[in-house]
């Protein structure tokens, strides 16, 4: 095996390692994301709800 093939190993190797933690974190900040976006549509319906709620009982 010369040195070019192992470089090129080591970088396949490298290109990898880097794509799957890339990967990983991507997929952690779009779960993230996701998770803030439906925790934001809850609150504004239970906000209203307990609006609605809260204005009928002073009513």
């Amino acid at each position: 095996m010369n040195k070019s093939t192992l470089w090129t190993v080591l970088g396949v190797i490298g290109a990898i390692v880097i794509a799957w933690w890339l990967v990983n974190v991507l997929f952690s900040l779009m779960w993230f994301i996701f998770k803030l976006a439906v925790v934001a549509v809850v609150a504004v319906v239970v906000f209203f709800v307990l609006r609605s709620l809260l204005r009928s009982v002073r009513d």
